[in-house]
């Protein structure tokens, strides 16, 4: 069933009581009783009141699962990672074009500028990102998605790279330089995903994977977080 009519239902029987309250409210006040209406708004009020709450806590459940919480991961991390750390939570989304083999990972690159220091960092969020069925034993598709973590690095080094070249410390060219590699990442990311089909084209995946390793080897010298220019 398609999750928005799922909310819709859902809804729907949560203010049936208030909407039984509406009528009877509007089927009174004609008769000039407007006490049914003094208990509609009442009765709105405290129904509104509990269903916000809900919401919110819906929604911040739905963005990072702080009951099974678990703090991002640096790339240093990234043989550790299986699809243990994976603990979001996907309320609604059953399948992926059909297929309930299927996981979805949130990376991101994150950067300090100081006083001459730029620290850039790629994270791996584990309560952000799922898996949608916990005893998956696919190797194919936890490598798939372990290599959006590589892919978040390879850009957070192709940054430091840029950065490192500058004659001096311009924190504007910095920013400018760390904006463009955030959205050339999301754009690789969505081209990854799209060739390889979400790890079922394997000969696809297998050359997105030969050619971030090799990158992220010609890069090697920028895996350390921190640059610091001595003007």
């Amino acid at each position: 069933m398609n999750e928005y009519l799922v909310i819709t239902l859902i809804f729907l029987v949560y203010f049936s009581p208030v909407f039984y309250q509406l009528y009877l409210a509007i089927k009174e006040n004609k008769g000039g009783n407007t006490i049914p209406l003094k208990k509609f708004k009442k009765f709105l009020k405290y129904s509104v009141m509990v269903i916000i709450p809900v919401i919110i806590g819906f929604g911040i459940l739905s963005h990072t699962n702080y009951l099974n919480y678990e703090k991002p991961l640096t790339f240093d991390k990234y043989e550790q990672i299986t699809f243990e750390n994976f603990r979001g939570l996907e309320f609604f989304k059953k399948s992926l074009y059909g297929n309930e083999r299927f996981a979805y990972v949130v990376t991101s690159i994150e950067n300090e500028i100081d006083d001459k220091t730029v620290t850039i960092q790629s994270f791996f969020h584990p309560s952000r990102s799922f898996v949608y069925k916990k005893n998956t034993n696919s190797k194919e598709l936890l490598t798939h998605e372990k290599y959006h973590i590589k892919i978040t690095e390879l850009f957070a080094r192709k940054a430091k790279e840029k950065i490192s070249k500058l004659n001096k410390f311009d924190e504007k060219k910095i920013e400018v330089i760390i904006r463009q590699a955030e959205q050339d990442e999301r754009n690789f990311q969505k081209q990854y995903d799209y060739d390889t089909f979400h790890s079922y084209v394997l000969s696809e995946q297998k050359r997105y994977e030969k050619e971030v390793d090799s990158l992220l080897n010609l890069l090697t010298e920028y895996k350390e977080p921190k640059i610091e220019f001595n003007d």
